[in-house]
């Protein structure tokens, strides 16, 4: 495993193929502030440009994934400085389209609460793994609140009753709730959780990149075309994927069987 590169709210390692950014502020839940903001986006591009890297997980330091934005960065002030808390909004928003971009997949290792601004980064993540006793949440509203940006992900995860409830109410649900409703990918037990997720990761990074990529590209790519867009544009990235190497490999592997 490669020595962590330098950050002051994150850490960054790179272990064989995989890429972890692991949220580093154990003592305030691992809360969004704005340098952890402006350090994210760093560390994903950095995986991005790391050829050896096939695979990038999000995990957290300490008992919670995310607590999510940092409630002290929206206190009220007499000065309502519009433009400014347009700024720190457009960090989060800025985040969420590049991890959208990356042509790598994220996958995030849930533990304890992933709440409001730290369920949507989860939700951001190409996968979610969970341990059994994480909690996911959107308690906004019960400070006035709004989760206006995660919003965007959560309505593409779930449908719009089950959205409406959960953003509406406030309420936590389980790590097995969250799997049904389409939130989380997979549930392991707690004492399971770092060998099942280990285990995972180590078969996705056994993907050919190319086909990773391409994947990734057209599941995104789909969102807001019509039928017919959406069956023209696959069929371009079909024949695209059929001119990549990771192809041929794996039709020469097929055939030796």
């Amino acid at each position: 495993m490669s020595a962590p590169l330098s950050f002051e709210r994150i850490l960054y390692t790179v272990d064989g193929a995989i890429a972890r950014i692991t949220l580093n502020r154990p003592e305030k839940r691992n809360a969004l502030d704005p340098q952890m903001l402006e350090e994210l986006p760093q560390a994903f591009a950095r995986a991005e440009d790391d050829a050896a890297v096939r695979v990038v997980t999000l995990e957290a330091a300490g008992t919670d994934f995310c607590a999510g934005l940092d409630v002290t960065t929206l206190q009220p002030t007499a000065d309502p400085a519009v433009f400014e808390k347009m700024r720190d909004a457009e960090r989060l928003v800025r985040l969420f389209l590049l991890m959208r971009r990356l042509t790598k997949p994220i996958v995030a290792l849930v533990r304890g609460r992933a709440l409001g601004g730290g369920c949507g980064l989860a939700t951001a993540c190409d996968i979610v793994l969970a341990a059994e006793s994480a909690q996911f949440g959107y308690p906004e509203v019960r400070i006035g609140f709004v989760p206006a940006i995660v919003s965007v992900l959560l309505r593409r995860s779930v449908g719009e009753k089950k959205a409406a409830e959960l953003m509406l109410s406030g309420r936590r649900i389980t790590a097995a709730e969250a799997e049904r409703l389409g939130l989380v990918t997979f549930v392991f037990p707690d004492e399971a959780f770092e060998q099942e997720s280990e285990a995972f990761l180590a078969e996705l990074a056994r993907q050919g990149p190319q086909a990773m990529r391409l994947t990734k590209q057209i599941l995104y790519h789909l969102d807001g075309l019509s039928f017919e867009t959406a069956l023209r544009t696959a069929v371009d990235v079909n024949v695209l994927a059929r001119l990549t190497e990771d192809f041929a490999r794996g039709i020469a592997e097929f055939l030796r069987k």
